[in-house]
Protein backbone atom coordinates (compact mmCIF):
# COMPACT_ATOMS: atom_id res chain seq x y z
CA UNK A 1 0.00 0.00 0.00
CA UNK A 2 1.31 3.50 -1.07
CA UNK A 3 1.83 5.97 1.90
CA UNK A 4 -1.05 8.22 1.07
CA UNK A 5 -3.20 4.98 0.67
CA UNK A 6 -2.08 4.20 3.74
CA UNK A 7 -2.17 8.17 5.75
CA UNK A 8 -5.92 8.15 4.50
CA UNK A 9 -6.50 4.56 6.12
CA UNK A 10 -4.91 6.08 9.43
CA UNK A 11 -7.04 8.84 9.03
CA UNK A 12 -10.20 7.24 8.96
CA UNK A 13 -9.31 4.91 11.06
CA UNK A 14 -8.45 7.71 14.08
CA UNK A 15 -11.09 9.58 12.63
CA UNK A 16 -13.85 6.61 13.28
CA UNK A 17 -11.63 6.59 17.40
CA UNK A 18 -12.67 10.44 18.04
CA UNK A 19 -8.39 10.91 17.87
CA UNK A 20 -7.78 14.48 15.88
CA UNK A 21 -4.56 14.08 13.71
CA UNK A 22 -3.12 17.61 13.06
CA UNK A 23 -0.59 16.44 10.35
CA UNK A 24 2.07 17.75 12.51
CA UNK A 25 3.82 14.26 13.92
CA UNK A 26 2.79 10.86 14.66
CA UNK A 27 -0.25 10.08 16.58
CA UNK A 28 0.74 8.48 20.16
CA UNK A 29 2.09 5.08 20.43
CA UNK A 30 -1.43 3.40 20.91
CA UNK A 31 -2.94 4.81 18.51
CA UNK A 32 -0.37 3.62 15.93
CA UNK A 33 -0.79 0.36 17.52
CA UNK A 34 -4.35 0.51 16.58
CA UNK A 35 -4.07 1.27 13.33
CA UNK A 36 -1.76 -1.73 12.10
CA UNK A 37 -3.67 -4.23 12.20
CA UNK A 38 -6.75 -2.09 10.66
CA UNK A 39 -4.19 -1.20 8.07
CA UNK A 40 -2.95 -5.12 7.87
CA UNK A 41 -6.98 -5.65 7.39
CA UNK A 42 -7.21 -2.98 4.79
CA UNK A 43 -5.06 -4.55 2.74
CA UNK A 44 -6.31 -8.26 2.79
CA UNK A 45 -9.54 -6.80 2.07
CA UNK A 46 -13.54 -7.15 3.73
CA UNK A 47 -14.61 -10.44 3.91
CA UNK A 48 -16.57 -10.90 0.71
CA UNK A 49 -18.57 -14.19 1.46
CA UNK A 50 -18.71 -17.14 3.76
CA UNK A 51 -17.42 -21.00 3.30
CA UNK A 52 -18.37 -23.62 5.24
CA UNK A 53 -15.39 -24.46 7.84
CA UNK A 54 -15.34 -28.10 6.57
CA UNK A 55 -14.56 -27.44 2.79
CA UNK A 56 -18.43 -28.31 1.73
CA UNK A 57 -19.02 -26.50 -1.18
CA UNK A 58 -21.60 -24.39 0.81
CA UNK A 59 -21.41 -20.54 0.65
CA UNK A 60 -23.23 -17.65 2.49
CA UNK A 61 -22.97 -14.12 1.89
CA UNK A 62 -23.45 -12.98 5.42
CA UNK A 63 -22.04 -14.64 8.73
CA UNK A 64 -23.44 -17.86 9.36
CA UNK A 65 -23.18 -20.91 11.33
CA UNK A 66 -22.80 -24.74 10.62
CA UNK A 67 -25.81 -27.09 12.59
CA UNK A 68 -23.25 -28.10 15.21
CA UNK A 69 -22.52 -24.21 15.66
CA UNK A 70 -19.43 -23.34 14.50
CA UNK A 71 -18.76 -20.19 12.33
CA UNK A 72 -18.58 -20.19 8.64
CA UNK A 73 -14.78 -18.62 7.76
CA UNK A 74 -15.06 -15.54 6.02
CA UNK A 75 -12.99 -15.40 2.84
CA UNK A 76 -11.49 -12.33 1.73
CA UNK A 77 -11.27 -10.28 -1.87
CA UNK A 78 -7.50 -11.39 -2.34
CA UNK A 79 -8.03 -15.05 -1.45
CA UNK A 80 -10.68 -15.21 -4.03
CA UNK A 81 -8.41 -15.59 -6.93
CA UNK A 82 -9.43 -17.40 -10.25
CA UNK A 83 -6.40 -19.22 -10.54
CA UNK A 84 -7.79 -22.01 -8.16
CA UNK A 85 -6.46 -21.13 -4.71
CA UNK A 86 -8.25 -22.32 -1.93
CA UNK A 87 -10.27 -19.83 0.03
CA UNK A 88 -8.65 -18.76 3.00
CA UNK A 89 -10.12 -16.61 6.29
CA UNK A 90 -9.06 -12.91 6.21
CA UNK A 91 -7.42 -13.74 9.43
CA UNK A 92 -4.34 -15.71 7.97
CA UNK A 93 -1.87 -13.90 6.32
CA UNK A 94 -2.00 -14.06 2.37
CA UNK A 95 1.64 -13.40 2.01
CA UNK A 96 1.99 -16.46 4.29
CA UNK A 97 -0.27 -18.54 2.31
CA UNK A 98 1.20 -17.62 -1.50
CA UNK A 99 4.54 -18.75 -0.17
CA UNK A 100 3.56 -22.06 0.66
CA UNK A 101 2.89 -22.79 -2.97
CA UNK A 102 4.82 -22.79 -5.49
CA UNK A 103 4.24 -21.26 -8.97
CA UNK A 104 4.43 -23.54 -11.93
CA UNK A 105 3.77 -21.30 -14.85
CA UNK A 106 1.01 -18.39 -15.74
CA UNK A 107 -1.45 -19.21 -18.07
CA UNK A 108 -3.51 -16.78 -20.94
CA UNK A 109 -6.37 -15.36 -19.09
CA UNK A 110 -8.46 -15.63 -22.19
CA UNK A 111 -7.81 -19.32 -22.43
CA UNK A 112 -5.73 -19.56 -25.39
CA UNK A 113 -2.87 -21.80 -25.77
CA UNK A 114 -0.36 -19.25 -24.84
CA UNK A 115 1.65 -19.54 -21.10
CA UNK A 116 4.90 -18.21 -19.41
CA UNK A 117 7.17 -19.23 -16.71
CA UNK A 118 7.22 -15.23 -15.28
CA UNK A 119 3.99 -13.08 -14.57
CA UNK A 120 3.26 -11.26 -17.74
CA UNK A 121 0.12 -9.56 -19.68
CA UNK A 122 -1.51 -10.10 -22.62
CA UNK A 123 -1.84 -7.85 -25.79
CA UNK A 124 -5.10 -6.07 -23.29
CA UNK A 125 -3.24 -5.56 -20.54
CA UNK A 126 -4.71 -8.24 -18.72
CA UNK A 127 -2.26 -10.19 -16.23
CA UNK A 128 -1.49 -13.78 -16.83
CA UNK A 129 -2.96 -16.39 -14.43
CA UNK A 130 -0.68 -17.80 -11.57
CA UNK A 131 -1.14 -21.69 -11.87
CA UNK A 132 -0.09 -23.44 -9.25
CA UNK A 133 1.44 -26.88 -8.00
CA UNK A 134 -1.29 -29.55 -7.48
CA UNK A 135 -3.87 -27.59 -9.80
CA UNK A 136 -3.61 -29.78 -12.81
CA UNK A 137 -2.95 -33.20 -11.11
CA UNK A 138 -2.97 -36.28 -13.31
CA UNK A 139 -6.20 -38.09 -11.51
CA UNK A 140 -8.46 -36.04 -14.17
CA UNK A 141 -10.50 -33.88 -11.51
CA UNK A 142 -10.32 -30.10 -11.63
CA UNK A 143 -10.02 -27.64 -8.78
CA UNK A 144 -11.54 -24.12 -8.55
CA UNK A 145 -11.89 -21.52 -6.07
CA UNK A 146 -14.94 -20.96 -3.58
CA UNK A 147 -15.02 -17.60 -5.50
CA UNK A 148 -15.25 -19.31 -8.77
CA UNK A 149 -17.71 -21.60 -7.88
CA UNK A 150 -20.02 -18.71 -6.46
CA UNK A 151 -19.72 -16.66 -9.55
CA UNK A 152 -20.45 -19.84 -11.48
CA UNK A 153 -23.21 -21.13 -10.03
CA UNK A 154 -22.47 -24.79 -9.48
CA UNK A 155 -24.77 -26.89 -7.16
CA UNK A 156 -24.65 -30.39 -5.89
CA UNK A 157 -26.72 -32.98 -4.75
CA UNK A 158 -26.35 -36.07 -3.29
CA UNK A 159 -26.96 -39.50 -5.03
CA UNK A 160 -30.00 -41.20 -3.28
CA UNK A 161 -32.41 -44.17 -3.89
CA UNK A 162 -36.05 -43.32 -4.97
CA UNK A 163 -38.44 -44.58 -7.75
CA UNK A 164 -37.69 -42.95 -11.14
CA UNK A 165 -41.26 -42.73 -12.92
CA UNK A 166 -42.37 -41.80 -16.48
CA UNK A 167 -45.81 -41.79 -18.60
CA UNK A 168 -46.39 -42.32 -21.80
CA UNK A 169 -49.01 -40.97 -24.03
CA UNK A 170 -50.43 -42.31 -26.97
CA UNK A 171 -53.24 -42.80 -28.99
CA UNK A 172 -55.76 -45.90 -28.93
CA UNK A 173 -59.06 -46.80 -29.97
CA UNK A 174 -62.07 -49.07 -28.07
CA UNK A 175 -62.71 -52.43 -29.50
CA UNK A 176 -64.59 -55.64 -28.77
CA UNK A 177 -63.48 -58.27 -26.44
CA UNK A 178 -62.92 -61.51 -28.83
CA UNK A 179 -64.06 -64.07 -26.52
CA UNK A 180 -67.19 -61.97 -25.14
CA UNK A 181 -68.90 -62.10 -28.47
CA UNK A 182 -70.98 -65.01 -30.05
CA UNK A 183 -73.32 -65.70 -32.78
CA UNK A 184 -76.48 -67.52 -33.42
CA UNK A 185 -77.09 -70.01 -36.10
CA UNK A 186 -78.84 -73.67 -36.64
CA UNK A 187 -77.33 -76.52 -37.38
CA UNK A 188 -79.71 -77.88 -39.40
CA UNK A 189 -81.67 -76.89 -42.24
CA UNK A 190 -85.25 -75.13 -40.84
CA UNK A 191 -87.66 -71.66 -41.07
CA UNK A 192 -87.92 -69.04 -39.30
CA UNK A 193 -91.65 -69.03 -38.03
CA UNK A 194 -91.13 -65.68 -36.28
CA UNK A 195 -88.75 -63.14 -35.24
CA UNK A 196 -88.79 -61.88 -31.38
CA UNK A 197 -89.20 -57.91 -31.26
CA UNK A 198 -85.34 -57.31 -30.92
CA UNK A 199 -83.47 -55.09 -33.26
CA UNK A 200 -79.49 -54.15 -33.86
CA UNK A 201 -78.43 -52.25 -30.88
CA UNK A 202 -80.78 -53.59 -28.18
CA UNK A 203 -79.32 -55.34 -25.42
CA UNK A 204 -80.56 -59.25 -24.69
CA UNK A 205 -80.16 -61.34 -21.44
CA UNK A 206 -78.79 -65.21 -21.83
CA UNK A 207 -81.93 -67.26 -22.59
CA UNK A 208 -83.83 -64.90 -23.36
CA UNK A 209 -86.12 -65.96 -27.02
CA UNK A 210 -84.99 -64.44 -30.32
CA UNK A 211 -86.50 -66.53 -32.71
CA UNK A 212 -89.09 -69.64 -33.25
CA UNK A 213 -87.85 -72.63 -35.42
CA UNK A 214 -89.38 -75.35 -37.83
CA UNK A 215 -86.92 -78.08 -39.17
CA UNK A 216 -88.40 -81.34 -39.87
CA UNK A 217 -85.11 -82.59 -38.75
CA UNK A 218 -85.93 -80.90 -35.14
CA UNK A 219 -89.10 -83.02 -35.25
CA UNK A 220 -87.95 -86.11 -36.32
CA UNK A 221 -84.87 -85.93 -33.42
CA UNK A 222 -87.75 -84.97 -30.96
CA UNK A 223 -90.02 -88.10 -32.27
CA UNK A 224 -87.52 -90.46 -31.55
CA UNK A 225 -86.67 -89.38 -28.16
CA UNK A 226 -90.43 -89.35 -27.04
CA UNK A 227 -90.49 -92.95 -28.32
CA UNK A 228 -87.84 -93.86 -25.90
CA UNK A 229 -89.47 -92.22 -23.50
CA UNK A 230 -93.03 -94.16 -23.76
CA UNK A 231 -91.19 -97.05 -24.53
CA UNK A 232 -89.70 -97.04 -21.20
CA UNK A 233 -86.22 -97.27 -22.51
CA UNK A 234 -82.91 -96.59 -19.87
CA UNK A 235 -79.73 -96.28 -20.14
CA UNK A 236 -77.41 -95.81 -23.20
CA UNK A 237 -80.55 -96.23 -25.58
CA UNK A 238 -82.54 -93.32 -24.04
CA UNK A 239 -79.02 -91.29 -23.45
CA UNK A 240 -78.90 -91.57 -27.47
CA UNK A 241 -82.22 -90.55 -28.31
CA UNK A 242 -81.72 -87.33 -26.28
CA UNK A 243 -78.10 -87.11 -27.02
CA UNK A 244 -79.20 -86.43 -30.87
CA UNK A 245 -81.47 -83.64 -29.97
CA UNK A 246 -78.33 -81.71 -27.60
CA UNK A 247 -76.27 -82.27 -31.09
CA UNK A 248 -78.77 -80.17 -32.75
CA UNK A 249 -78.25 -77.77 -30.55
CA UNK A 250 -81.78 -77.94 -29.11
CA UNK A 251 -82.11 -75.38 -26.42
CA UNK A 252 -82.47 -77.27 -23.08
CA UNK A 253 -85.93 -75.78 -21.97
CA UNK A 254 -87.17 -76.85 -25.00
CA UNK A 255 -86.14 -80.61 -24.18
CA UNK A 256 -87.44 -80.53 -20.71
CA UNK A 257 -90.79 -79.35 -21.79
CA UNK A 258 -90.94 -82.11 -24.11
CA UNK A 259 -90.02 -84.56 -21.34
CA UNK A 260 -92.97 -82.97 -19.41
CA UNK A 261 -95.88 -83.10 -21.93
CA UNK A 262 -95.15 -86.10 -23.98
CA UNK A 263 -95.93 -83.92 -27.27
CA UNK A 264 -93.90 -82.52 -30.46
CA UNK A 265 -94.36 -78.40 -30.69
CA UNK A 266 -94.53 -77.17 -34.15
CA UNK A 267 -91.55 -74.84 -33.56
CA UNK A 268 -88.72 -74.43 -30.74
CA UNK A 269 -88.06 -71.01 -29.04
CA UNK A 270 -84.11 -70.19 -30.11
CA UNK A 271 -82.71 -68.32 -27.21
CA UNK A 272 -80.14 -65.59 -26.72
CA UNK A 273 -76.82 -67.53 -26.04
CA UNK A 274 -75.24 -64.89 -23.70
CA UNK A 275 -75.85 -61.38 -22.52
CA UNK A 276 -74.60 -58.30 -24.43
CA UNK A 277 -75.75 -55.86 -27.54
CA UNK A 278 -77.27 -57.23 -30.76
CA UNK A 279 -74.93 -56.53 -33.59
CA UNK A 280 -76.21 -57.93 -36.24
CA UNK A 281 -80.09 -59.40 -36.74
CA UNK A 282 -80.10 -61.42 -40.25
CA UNK A 283 -83.33 -63.15 -39.04
CA UNK A 284 -86.61 -62.28 -41.20
CA UNK A 285 -89.96 -63.98 -40.30
CA UNK A 286 -90.46 -67.20 -42.99
CA UNK A 287 -86.82 -67.51 -44.25
CA UNK A 288 -85.13 -70.25 -45.06
CA UNK A 289 -82.17 -70.80 -42.72
CA UNK A 290 -79.50 -73.42 -43.75
CA UNK A 291 -76.91 -74.92 -41.51
CA UNK A 292 -74.38 -71.89 -40.67
CA UNK A 293 -76.11 -69.44 -41.50
CA UNK A 294 -75.94 -66.10 -39.36
CA UNK A 295 -79.14 -64.88 -38.05
CA UNK A 296 -77.86 -63.12 -35.02
CA UNK A 297 -74.56 -61.76 -33.25
CA UNK A 298 -74.15 -60.68 -30.28
CA UNK A 299 -71.58 -58.76 -28.10
CA UNK A 300 -71.13 -58.88 -24.63
CA UNK A 301 -69.32 -54.69 -23.79
CA UNK A 302 -69.08 -54.70 -20.00
CA UNK A 303 -65.53 -55.82 -20.55
CA UNK A 304 -63.41 -53.75 -23.71
CA UNK A 305 -60.01 -53.88 -25.25
CA UNK A 306 -58.11 -50.65 -25.60
CA UNK A 307 -55.72 -51.35 -28.12
CA UNK A 308 -52.40 -48.42 -28.10
CA UNK A 309 -49.83 -48.15 -30.49
CA UNK A 310 -46.58 -46.73 -28.69
CA UNK A 311 -43.32 -45.92 -29.97
CA UNK A 312 -40.73 -48.18 -30.96
CA UNK A 313 -38.06 -46.71 -28.42
CA UNK A 314 -40.50 -46.54 -25.53
CA UNK A 315 -41.58 -50.78 -25.79
CA UNK A 316 -38.56 -51.62 -23.70
CA UNK A 317 -40.10 -49.54 -20.64
CA UNK A 318 -44.04 -51.07 -21.08
CA UNK A 319 -44.69 -55.34 -19.25
CA UNK A 320 -48.02 -56.97 -19.19
CA UNK A 321 -49.48 -55.74 -15.85
CA UNK A 322 -48.31 -52.51 -15.99
CA UNK A 323 -50.90 -50.03 -14.97
CA UNK A 324 -52.66 -47.91 -17.84
CA UNK A 325 -55.06 -44.45 -17.31
CA UNK A 326 -57.59 -44.46 -20.20
CA UNK A 327 -59.30 -40.72 -21.57
CA UNK A 328 -61.70 -41.32 -23.49
CA UNK A 329 -61.95 -37.72 -25.87
CA UNK A 330 -65.79 -38.25 -26.30
CA UNK A 331 -66.48 -38.41 -22.06
CA UNK A 332 -64.59 -34.81 -21.14
CA UNK A 333 -63.35 -35.59 -17.60
CA UNK A 334 -63.94 -39.17 -17.08
CA UNK A 335 -61.19 -41.44 -16.76
CA UNK A 336 -60.29 -45.49 -16.31
CA UNK A 337 -58.01 -47.49 -15.41
CA UNK A 338 -56.62 -50.43 -17.12
CA UNK A 339 -53.73 -53.05 -17.03
CA UNK A 340 -51.44 -54.47 -19.87
CA UNK A 341 -52.94 -57.48 -21.20
CA UNK A 342 -50.81 -58.56 -24.21
CA UNK A 343 -47.87 -56.92 -25.92
CA UNK A 344 -48.43 -57.91 -29.88
CA UNK A 345 -45.46 -60.02 -31.06
CA UNK A 346 -45.04 -58.03 -34.37
CA UNK A 347 -44.21 -54.11 -35.21
CA UNK A 348 -45.98 -51.87 -38.03
CA UNK A 349 -43.10 -51.21 -40.43
CA UNK A 350 -45.29 -47.84 -41.98
CA UNK A 351 -45.21 -45.95 -38.60
CA UNK A 352 -42.35 -48.22 -36.47
CA UNK A 353 -44.94 -48.59 -32.96
CA UNK A 354 -45.88 -51.66 -31.79
CA UNK A 355 -49.22 -52.53 -30.38
CA UNK A 356 -50.25 -53.08 -26.44
CA UNK A 357 -53.68 -54.33 -25.59
CA UNK A 358 -55.32 -53.17 -22.50
CA UNK A 359 -58.79 -54.92 -20.96
CA UNK A 360 -61.11 -52.38 -19.39
CA UNK A 361 -63.87 -53.05 -17.00
CA UNK A 362 -67.07 -51.39 -18.46
CA UNK A 363 -69.76 -52.04 -16.39
CA UNK A 364 -72.39 -49.09 -17.43
CA UNK A 365 -70.65 -49.56 -20.80
CA UNK A 366 -70.18 -46.18 -21.80
CA UNK A 367 -67.44 -47.20 -23.53
CA UNK A 368 -67.79 -47.72 -27.16
CA UNK A 369 -66.48 -49.86 -30.01
CA UNK A 370 -64.65 -47.34 -32.39
CA UNK A 371 -63.72 -44.99 -29.77
CA UNK A 372 -60.76 -42.65 -29.63
CA UNK A 373 -58.75 -42.62 -26.28
CA UNK A 374 -55.40 -41.14 -24.59
CA UNK A 375 -53.20 -43.52 -22.68
CA UNK A 376 -50.72 -42.62 -20.09
CA UNK A 377 -48.87 -45.58 -19.48
CA UNK A 378 -47.26 -45.66 -15.79
CA UNK A 379 -43.96 -46.68 -16.51
CA UNK A 380 -40.68 -46.84 -13.96
CA UNK A 381 -38.18 -48.70 -11.83
CA UNK A 382 -40.10 -51.68 -9.32
CA UNK A 383 -38.20 -49.91 -6.59
CA UNK A 384 -36.23 -47.97 -5.40
CA UNK A 385 -32.92 -47.32 -7.49
CA UNK A 386 -29.48 -45.54 -7.46
CA UNK A 387 -30.47 -41.82 -9.31
CA UNK A 388 -29.25 -38.59 -10.11
CA UNK A 389 -30.85 -35.42 -11.39
CA UNK A 390 -31.26 -35.43 -15.08
CA UNK A 391 -29.13 -31.76 -15.51
CA UNK A 392 -26.12 -33.55 -13.80
CA UNK A 393 -24.90 -36.22 -17.16
CA UNK A 394 -23.05 -34.69 -19.36
CA UNK A 395 -24.07 -36.75 -21.94
CA UNK A 396 -21.37 -37.07 -25.32
CA UNK A 397 -23.71 -39.28 -27.57
CA UNK A 398 -21.44 -42.29 -27.09
CA UNK A 399 -20.36 -41.48 -23.81
CA UNK A 400 -22.31 -40.69 -19.97
CA UNK A 401 -20.26 -38.73 -16.96
CA UNK A 402 -21.25 -37.09 -14.53
CA UNK A 403 -18.64 -34.54 -12.12
CA UNK A 404 -18.33 -35.76 -8.46
CA UNK A 405 -18.31 -32.71 -5.76
CA UNK A 406 -15.18 -34.02 -3.40
CA UNK A 407 -14.89 -30.83 -1.58
CA UNK A 408 -12.57 -27.88 -1.36
CA UNK A 409 -13.08 -27.21 -4.88
CA UNK A 410 -12.19 -30.46 -6.25
CA UNK A 411 -14.74 -32.13 -8.70
CA UNK A 412 -13.59 -35.44 -10.10
CA UNK A 413 -15.57 -36.44 -13.83
CA UNK A 414 -16.69 -40.23 -13.31
CA UNK A 415 -18.26 -42.25 -16.55
CA UNK A 416 -21.29 -43.67 -15.88
CA UNK A 417 -23.97 -45.72 -16.77
CA UNK A 418 -28.06 -45.05 -17.13
CA UNK A 419 -31.30 -46.68 -17.05
CA UNK A 420 -34.56 -45.44 -17.07
CA UNK A 421 -35.73 -42.11 -16.93
CA UNK A 422 -38.70 -39.79 -15.37
CA UNK A 423 -39.82 -37.25 -13.61
CA UNK A 424 -36.34 -35.19 -13.68
CA UNK A 425 -33.85 -38.12 -12.70
CA UNK A 426 -32.27 -40.67 -14.47
CA UNK A 427 -31.33 -44.21 -12.78
CA UNK A 428 -27.51 -44.90 -12.64
CA UNK A 429 -27.05 -48.63 -13.03
CA UNK A 430 -22.59 -48.25 -12.52
CA UNK A 431 -20.78 -45.43 -11.67
CA UNK A 432 -21.83 -43.83 -8.47
CA UNK A 433 -22.29 -45.00 -5.09
CA UNK A 434 -25.45 -43.48 -2.20
CA UNK A 435 -24.34 -40.87 -0.73
CA UNK A 436 -21.65 -39.28 -3.72
CA UNK A 437 -22.47 -35.50 -4.17
CA UNK A 438 -22.97 -34.68 -8.18
CA UNK A 439 -22.82 -31.41 -9.41
CA UNK A 440 -26.59 -30.29 -10.90
CA UNK A 441 -25.94 -27.33 -12.27
CA UNK A 442 -22.69 -25.38 -14.25
CA UNK A 443 -21.45 -28.92 -14.54
CA UNK A 444 -21.25 -27.60 -18.27
CA UNK A 445 -18.58 -24.71 -16.96
CA UNK A 446 -16.53 -27.08 -14.64
CA UNK A 447 -16.60 -29.44 -17.47
CA UNK A 448 -15.16 -26.71 -20.52
CA UNK A 449 -12.55 -25.35 -17.09
CA UNK A 450 -11.36 -29.38 -16.49
CA UNK A 451 -10.55 -29.87 -20.95
CA UNK A 452 -9.24 -25.86 -20.65
CA UNK A 453 -6.60 -27.05 -17.96
CA UNK A 454 -5.69 -29.97 -19.80
CA UNK A 455 -4.92 -28.56 -22.76
CA UNK A 456 -3.14 -26.00 -21.06
CA UNK A 457 -0.90 -28.76 -19.50
CA UNK A 458 -0.81 -30.93 -22.62
CA UNK A 459 0.46 -27.37 -24.32
CA UNK A 460 3.03 -26.03 -21.75
CA UNK A 461 4.92 -30.10 -21.51
CA UNK A 462 5.26 -30.16 -25.03
CA UNK A 463 7.00 -26.31 -24.78
CA UNK A 464 9.10 -27.77 -21.84
CA UNK A 465 10.42 -31.06 -24.10
CA UNK A 466 11.16 -28.73 -27.25
CA UNK A 467 13.28 -26.33 -25.12
CA UNK A 468 15.28 -29.58 -23.28
CA UNK A 469 15.49 -30.66 -27.03
CA UNK A 470 16.80 -27.91 -28.43
CA UNK A 471 20.60 -27.45 -27.06
CA UNK A 472 21.20 -30.81 -27.81
CA UNK A 473 19.98 -31.01 -31.72
CA UNK A 474 22.29 -27.51 -31.76
CA UNK A 475 25.21 -29.19 -30.26
CA UNK A 476 24.80 -32.13 -32.91
CA UNK A 477 25.27 -29.47 -35.92
CA UNK A 478 29.33 -29.25 -37.43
Amino acid sequence: MSRLAWAGAAAAILAAAGVAWTGHGLPPRPAITAIVPAVRAAEAGAPIYFRDPDGKPLYSATPKQTPDGRDYLAVSGDADVDSGDPARSADMNPASAKSERKVKYYRNPMGLPDTSPVPKKDSMGMNYIAVYDGDDSDDGSVKLSPGKIQRTGAKSEPVVRQPVRSIIRAPGTIQEDERRTSVVALRFEGFVESVANVTTGDHVHKGQPLLNVYSPALSSAAAEYLSAINAGATGKELKGARRRLENLATPEPAIKELERNREISLSIPWLAPQDGEILERNAVNGMRAGPGDVLFRISDHRLVWVLIDIAERDLAQVAVGTRVTIKPRALGGQTFTGEVALIYPHLMAQTRTARIRVEVPNPDELLRPEMYVDAEIETGTPGPVLAVPESAVLDSGARQAVLIDKGEGHFEPREVKLGRRGGGFVEVTEGVAEGDAVVTSANFLIDAESNLKAALKGFAESGSGQATETPGHAGAKP
